[in-house]
């Protein structure tokens, strides 16, 4: 194991949750929340930290430049398109990083990106993209340069381009399965040309950049890992458009877990890899599946009792890693209503909630509350109390109080009371159903006609005693937008839920119901 240590290759680790990963329907993100999810990469211990694509909105600008601003360590990309006025406001944002800020510029090189979306010949391609790249190198040799749909494209050219941006001064090449669409083998060989086709290709780091809609986005980093690739762009959860990317933590562990036949290695802090999965979640509202690779609820659960005996005698049994290696203790410290002050903010910590003394204030005094309620408070009930009670946006609707009566003789009323814009209004309405009941009485008093796509309900712990979730995305004026809410009563839950989805479509939209 030692001797493969010594020779092995370090893979530089890109992570895009914050650009690629919040394209995820459902997964935007603001200013403060995408700082909290840069704070844990930074623990993490990432090497590269791409914020966002700076040009897109104000807002995407104003959290690269915070990013770079705030984030010591890793390296700050922004993701720009091969024009000069995205590239200006690119490095705008970046330049707060210094020698860490990484212009990324791309373009399209396959025949039908070129054919329908460019209208662009071969030339004009390899042209538009040398001069980015140049641009880009007037500031700051930190240049990354993407090939979009790179798996797509002839080979041949695919050569020219990476020699050409590598020539105008590209440090990192990138060769993304934009769409999802290689196999492993494949994707292999694709690397192998360029590294035996391309003569200057030692001058750069070759990235990959794989999505997942045929459900090979690691295996195929891996591969390209194996062909010569030095650096792996990929997101916490897997999260991303469509299907999703690469899953930073499946591919760091395999890393890791694979080190006797695969002689590579990263520089993630591993043990901080289920904290930062569990703080995205919180914050987007997106539940990682039980049976997901290495962070869901299932990875370390063994129900067979042959697998269960197995363990018990040796954990390498039936345990390819440890679950403390991903900061997963097993022998946890369990929180209860005598639990103090030191113990309550030692474990957020532990859960990557660095919160300041204000938000602590707000959480510890819902934490006494629900500990009164049930005997034990378990990680998913603090990151339920940080989601409702700090990862809020300001909040125009908010709910006083509310009552509901419902039964099999009875027809489902829901009384609510609201605050909107500092003044209080009542009402009471019948439903199909409580949670119909509760939905109708909030648009009748916010005179809001929200669409609902999405309504899950769910258990956050075990016992009857358990803090409940619940999750609705709603489509606001045109816009989709996730809410959650969490109390000890689902119909609340669900009440706060569909609040808090309306006070984020408001806040997107930039809207004031000054008129409710």
């Amino acid at each position: 194991m030692s001797k493969v240590k010594d020779q092995a290759k370090m893979i530089r680790i890109f992570d895009t949750t914050l650009r690629d990963g919040e394209q995820s329907p459902g997964a935007s993100m603001n200013i403060e929340e995408k700082l909290r999810i840069a704070h844990q990469l930074e623990k993490m211990n990432v090497d590269v930290i791409e914020a966002g694509f700076p040009i897109a909105s104000e807002g995407d600008f104003e959290a690269v430049k915070k990013v770079a601003q705030t984030i010591q360590g890793p390296e700050i990309a922004g993701l720009c398109r091969a024009s000069d006025m995205d590239i200006d406001r690119g490095w705008e944002a970046l330049k707060y990083a210094g020698e860490r800020g990484r212009i990324h510029t791309f373009l399209a090189t396959s025949d039908i990106h070129m054919k329908y979306k460019l209208k662009m010949s071969e030339q004009q391609v390899i042209d538009t993209a040398v001069k980015a790249v140049r641009r880009a190198a007037g500031y700051t040799p930190n240049v990354e340069f993407s090939a979009e749909d790179a798996v797509r494209t002839r080979l041949p050219f695919l050569a020219k381009v990476v020699q050409a941006v590598i020539e105008a001064g590209a440090r990192t090449v990138n060769i993304p399965d934009t769409v999802g669409y290689t196999i492993p083998s494949e994707y292999f060989n694709i690397i192998r040309y360029l590294k035996e086709n391309v003569p200057n290709i030692e001058q750069a780091v070759i990235s990959v950049h794989c999505h997942n809609d045929l459900g090979l986005s690691v295996a195929n980093s891996l591969a390209a890992v194996q062909a010569g690739a030095g650096q792996v762009e990929c997101t916490i959860n897997g999260i991303g458009e469509r299907a999703g990317n690469c899953s930073l933590e499946e591919v760091v562990m395999t890393l890791r877990t694979r080190r006797d036949i695969m002689p590579y290695e990263t520089r993630v802090n591993t043990e901080h890899i289920y904290a930062a999965s569990r703080l995205l979640s919180t914050i987007t509202g997106i539940v990682v599946q039980p049976n997901k690779a290495i962070v869901g609820a299932n990875a370390f659960a063994h129900e067979a009792g042959i697998h269960q005996h197995g363990v018990l005698m040796e954990k390498s049994t039936y345990e390819i890693m440890t679950p403390e290696s991903i900061g997963l203790n097993a022998n946890k410290l369990v929180l209860g209503k005598h639990s103090g002050r030191h113990a309550f903010i030692a474990r957020l910590k532990e859960l990557g909630h660095d919160l300041s003394k204000e938000d602590i204030e707000k959480a510890f005094v819902r934490f006494k509350a629900l500990a009164d309620l049930k005997k034990e408070i378990f990680d998913e009930d603090l990151d339920a109390i940080v989601a409702d009670e700090v990862v809020r946006i300001p909040e125009v609707i908010k709910l006083v109080q509310m009552s509901v009566s419902s039964g099999s003789f009875s027809a489902p009323t829901a009384t609510v009371e609201l605050e909107i814009n500092g003044k209080v209004k009542k009402t009471a309405v019948l439903g199909d159903g409580p949670v119909d009941a509760t939905f109708k009485a909030i648009k009748k008093l916010t005179k809001m006609e929200p669409k609902l796509l999405h309504f899950g309900i769910g258990s956050i712990t075990g016992g009857t005693d358990a803090l409940g979730e619940c999750t609705v995305r709603l489509e606001v004026d045109g816009r989709e937008v996730l809410g959650q809410g969490a109390h000890s009563d689902i119909i609340v839950a669900s009440a706060k839920a569909f609040i808090n989805a309306l006070n984020k479509g408001m806040s997107k939209a930039k809207k004031n119901p000054h008129q409710l």
